[in-house]
């Protein structure tokens, strides 16, 4: 049940634990609490060396035992969350650049079967760069319309995940501007390289095609 019952705790001896349900005779986990969040470190090793005096270690020994603060827990989990990150961004930048290629791909058909459109323009005194921003323009919409559609899908596909769990939805607006910075991004990389070719298509050899 969502948040628990209080209700649902039984408590019993740890002995009682130990010998009928564990079948253990020793303590699977202490629970500690230092002082202050400063004398953590100190704690950690104050508790160290009494375990080692109980259990009898002799110096140069290895420990029978792990003693971990809540401050390496959450170094631990940073790490994780940062390797994590790492590959999310590589699956990202790899399906980005498939998308790029995927756009440049179009748009380079798309200049081929609009060759006698370019040659009319330029035969009625449209400048190269005039052909050139026209097709970066419409590779950098391609691009942002796929990026926004891909936010869409991907808001309502972690608010699905939220409403059925107990995480908190949250909505990142930097992280969706930045995607649809990327998405423009990439129109403006992977488009250039048509619009530059359209833009450099002699209008008499553009005619011809008609």
């Amino acid at each position: 049940e969502k948040g628990g019952d209080n209700d649902e705790p039984i408590f019993v001896p740890y002995t009682t634990v130990q010998r009928r349900m564990a079948g253990i005779r020793h303590l699977n986990a202490i629970y500690a609490s230092a002082a202050s969040e400063e004398m953590s470190s100190a704690a950690v090793a104050e508790i160290k060396d009494i375990l080692r005096e109980q259990h009898h270690i002799r110096a140069g020994e290895d420990d029978d035992f792990q003693v971990q603060s809540m401050t390496e827990m959450l170094e631990s989990l940073n790490s994780i969350l940062g390797i994590m990150t790492m590959i999310l961004s590589c699956i990202a930048g790899i399906s980005l650049v498939v998308g790029g290629i995927g756009i440049m791909n179009m748009m380079l058909v798309t200049v081929t079967e609009r060759t006698t459109e370019i040659g009319l323009r330029k035969a009625l005194g449209a400048e190269p760069g005039q052909i050139q921003m026209q097709f970066l323009i419409e590779a950098i919409i391609l691009s942002l319309l796929g990026g926004v559609i891909g936010v869409i899908v991907g808001l309502s596909v972690s608010f699905a995940i939220c409403m059925n769990t107990d995480i908190t939805f949250s909505l990142n607006t930097f992280a969706i501007g930045l995607g649809v910075g990327f998405s423009a991004a990439v129109g403006i990389i992977f488009g250039w390289a048509p619009a530059r070719k359209a833009s450099r298509l002699n209008p008499i050899d553009a005619l011809r095609s008609m």
